[in-house]
């Protein structure tokens, strides 16, 4: 079942929260973090799919700050708009609504992951190291990760990068990536944006495989650590 519901961050800020609940078998808890473009059908729609894997997904809105129930489709006007939002953002706001909205999943589930796409990469990059009880990030090319290079993430991490992608580089993400050996990473024949099926970059075969091993990295998790 798919629902909204109002959360409030540490500061008093209210903001939205789109949700969906798995069937009967529930292996934890998954927290989706949105592009610049929004709580858009298309996040709604990775929401759904995590609930159909057996996970209680939830996606806050993160934009609400600026603009409330802000979504986008994906033409020129929609990234410089979706920017420019992001741009009146700070990253501290951003992780205390994520902070929120994790606290707000371990009420009844133990262990709750991130998963964030381009911004929400970075946002789920920078949550590894800043959001308490989380079981697991996992980054989909996330443009400020040569910005925040140097966090100390406190869970595991995965990432998802492009060899085609320009935000980050290959050679960028790589020197990132070298100074955290423990992080796992992987490289795909794609370019930014290659998960989302509403865009030119998407690639299918590279975002199944993407999605596998996010499946398999969060069962693991599911089944080991203990927040």
């Amino acid at each position: 079942m798919d629902q909204h519901k109002e959360l409030k961050s540490a500061d008093g800020h209210p903001f939205d929260l789109y949700r969906a609940q798995p069937g009967s078998v529930t292996h934890g808890a998954v927290v989706i973090l949105p592009e610049i473009f929004g709580i858009n059908s298309h996040i709604r729609s990775v929401v759904d799919q995590y609930a159909q894997a057996g996970y209680v997904a939830a996606a806050p809105a993160l934009f609400d700050r600026i603009e409330p129930k802000y979504e986008s489709g994906y033409d020129t006007p929609d990234i410089e708009k979706g920017i420019a939002i992001m741009q009146k953002i700070s990253f501290d706001q951003a992780l205390a609504d994520i902070q929120a909205t994790v606290s707000h999943m371990r009420q009844h589930h133990d262990r709750v992951s991130v998963i964030g796409y381009c911004w929400g990469g970075t946002m789920a990059w920078l949550a590894s190291a800043h959001v308490a009880g989380l079981a697991s990030a996992i980054c989909y090319y996330p443009g400020g990760l040569a910005s925040q290079a140097d966090i100390k993430p406190l869970c595991p991490v995965m990432l998802h990068l492009g060899n085609e992608d320009t935000s980050p580089t290959p050679e960028a993400a790589q020197a990132v990536i070298s100074s955290h050996p423990t992080s796992l990473a992987y490289f795909y024949p794609a370019g930014h944006g290659f998960n989302c099926d509403q865009r030119g970059s998407y690639h299918e075969a590279s975002a199944a495989l993407a999605k596998d091993r996010s499946l398999q990295l969060l069962s693991l998790c599911t089944s080991r650590w203990s927040a």
